[in-house]
């Protein structure tokens, strides 16, 4: 057998020759002289070969550019560039899709190219073309009328408004495309707003975009004033990433932006304002660390987040409210903020009384249970505790008396007194204050305040959910009222904070998951009115209930490595392929009304502490 590297006359046949033909063909080809005295502005020019088409039907729509042998390296995927139509408006685009093609009529897959290529040093750029397959974004133009500029637009140095509309034009064949390098022109044709609560920086592949300005990233902002529309956070967002994703300190830092001093939110009609109030529930005891500053955070860390107007450090007003519950007890020394423990009185389950069903009621089941509490509180009082329910329902008298009466029968009573002493023991009425004693002080939910709710010590998960699921009913009930009875909390801006909310938010068949989804529903539906912004922070996005999840207008995703959590999101294809491979802090962020989807780079160090020593 002859040795791969020896030629074999009998191997070659007219194919080779016809190969050395076309490639001598290639090399003999008269290329145009070029004047090398000068520089060349731009990536390349639009090519017409293949048809240069905009059309309504995006999916016909043909726009290619021709990129230059030195530019070439330098070109991504994902990648903005602009292209100037005479008369002053631009085409502002994005490239998806790059590929090479050959210049000349010569089969390269053959030997004799094969080899050629293996013992040459390098390829010679010109012998192919080198296409970028680019999708119209925006037309730009300048808005020369004076009309009253709007959230997304930005002002020029010349006082024209620069503005965006559809692709409704086909650029001329070989126009000059270049890298989109002005911040105003990225963020106007990306729909970005200029002002607002900051998320990141603008990036592409995991590399912040880069301008001629200084600073030279593009910051990623949330609409956060009337002037520009609601604010986004009354219309709720989602954080969703893995583990080791980033996404708690991603969302620190999100949440400490809205704790601004500076940052106030009408709350009335008499123009009365009010800075947010944060309650964030905190399953893995990592957000009352917000109180103290990060000290991995360096003079030059803290100069670049001053110029970018980023609330930074340690916020002063963190209080850890530790529920109480049995034997558990709370001993953290990762953080300075005050601890403050509460309990959960029984009198709350008289307007929710899903709290005190262990696992699944039936319709019927829990119409008892509502009967029984009515008929309890009634004879106890509002100081009624579930120890006394308990003994009210051990009363045989009482189930002889309902069941004969036709109002509740045997077995449903046997039912709803099983589940009740089913309930974690030490969960309500321990030895702390309430929390409806702390919202009634305006302690718990106060105007600049985080709240932390730590759950990571208490063992019992049924425990934990009943905690949070009490506590945030309490908020939830209080906003929606008409008639509230904490106008603490009917009056104040506030954020309800919930992390690993798939495990409380999830869809289930039970009466209980029903009354929990329909009231987060209702309230995500009214957060716009009543100042209230639900912030989700999971892992398992595809858990939380569908109605809970379409009241979502932001979505932040973070590297997730589940086909169903990436699908869950519901971000556009183009972006859903990038999760799986995105490193620790990058970011795709899915908000229609704020900007087109795009991706962003997180900071790399939090804005408060963050992590254990």
């Amino acid at each position: 057998m002859s040795d791969l590297g020896d030629f074999a006359d009998h191997d070659r046949g007219d194919d080779a020759d016809t190969a050395e033909s076309d490639a001598d063909t290639a090399d003999d080809f008269e290329r145009p002289d070029l004047d090398d005295t000068g520089s060349d502005d731009g990536l390349g020019a639009l090519a017409v070969s293949e048809g240069l088409r905009i059309h309504e039907d995006g999916q016909e729509t043909a726009l290619k550019a021709y990129v230059t042998a030195s530019n070439r390296s330098s070109v991504r995927l994902g990648s903005y560039l602009v292209a100037p139509y005479p008369g002053g408006e631009k085409l502002f685009c994005k490239i998806t899709g790059l590929e090479y093609v050959q210049a000349f009529q010569s089969d390269d897959a053959t030997e004799i190219h094969a080899r050629r290529a293996m013992r040459s040093e390098s390829v010679d750029e010109q012998d192919y073309k080198f296409l970028a397959e680019l999708e119209p974004v925006a037309v730009l133009y300048r808005d020369r009328e004076g009309r009253s500029p709007s959230g997304n637009r930005t002002q020029s140095d010349n006082g024209d408004d620069l503005k965006r509309r559809m692709a409704d034009r086909v650029p001329k064949p070989e126009t000059v495309v270049r890298e989109a390098d002005d911040a105003t022109e990225i963020k106007t044709g990306l729909k970005i707003p200029e002002d607002g609560v900051f998320l990141g920086h603008l990036s592409v592949g995991g590399e912040k975009v880069r301008t001629a300005a200084e600073p030279p990233t593009i910051d990623y902002r949330v609409k956060d004033d009337y002037e520009a529309g609601d604010p986004l956070v009354f219309r709720h967002t989602l954080v969703a990433g893995g583990t080791g994703s980033g996404k708690t300190h991603s969302a620190k830092n999100v949440l400490r932006q809205y704790l601004h001093e500076d940052r106030r939110y009408p709350v009335d009609t008499g123009g009365a304002e009010r800075r947010m109030a944060v309650v964030q529930f905190d399953p893995q005891d990592e957000y009352a660390q917000m109180h103290d500053d990060n000290p991995e955070a360096d003079a030059g860390d803290e100069r670049r987040w001053e110029t970018q107007g980023l609330a930074h450090g340690g916020h002063d007003d963190t209080v850890a409210f530790v529920p109480k519950v049995g034997s558990a007890s709370y001993a953290a020394d990762h953080h300075d903020a005050e601890r403050v423990e509460f309990t959960i009185p029984f009198s709350m389950v008289r307007s929710n009384p899903w709290l005190v069903a262990s696992s699944g009621l039936n319709d019927n089941q829990y119409g008892a249970l509502h009967l029984l509490l009515d008929r309890f509180f009634g004879q106890y009082g509002q100081g009624g505790t579930y120890e006394e329910f308990c003994s009210f329902l051990d009363d045989p008298a009482l189930k002889e008396e309902l069941d004969e009466s036709g109002r509740v029968h045997e077995a449903t009573y046997e039912a709803v007194l099983r589940r009740v002493h089913g309930m974690p023991s030490g969960l309500f009425d321990q030895d702390a204050r309430p929390i409806t004693e702390l919202v009634e002080d305006r302690q718990f939910v106060r105007p600049g305040r985080l709240s932390v709710v730590p759950t990571y010590h208490i063992s019992d998960s049924r425990a934990a959910e009943t905690v949070v699921l009490a506590v945030s009913s309490l908020l939830v009930d209080q906003k929606l009222s008409n008639d509230p009875r904490y106008e603490t909390i009917k009056e104040t801006p506030l954020v309800v904070g919930m992390d690993e909310a798939h495990n409380f938010l999830a869809d289930a068949d039970s009466v209980q998951a029903n009354k929990v989804v329909g009231k987060f529903t209702e309230a995500a539906k009214q957060g716009r009115k009543e100042r209230l912004g639900l912030f989700l922070i999971t892992q398992d996005p595809q858990d939380i209930a569908d109605p809970v999840f379409k009241q979502v207008n932001t979505t932040v995703v973070l590297n997730l490595g589940d086909e169903d959590a990436i699908n869950a999101v519901n971000i556009p294809s183009s972006l859903q392929s990038k999760v799986p491979y995105m490193e620790k802090g990058q970011m795709v962020v899915y908000s229609p009304d704020n900007s087109e989807p795009v991706e962003i780079q997180g900071l790399p160090t939090c804005l408060t502490r963050h992590g254990r020593d």
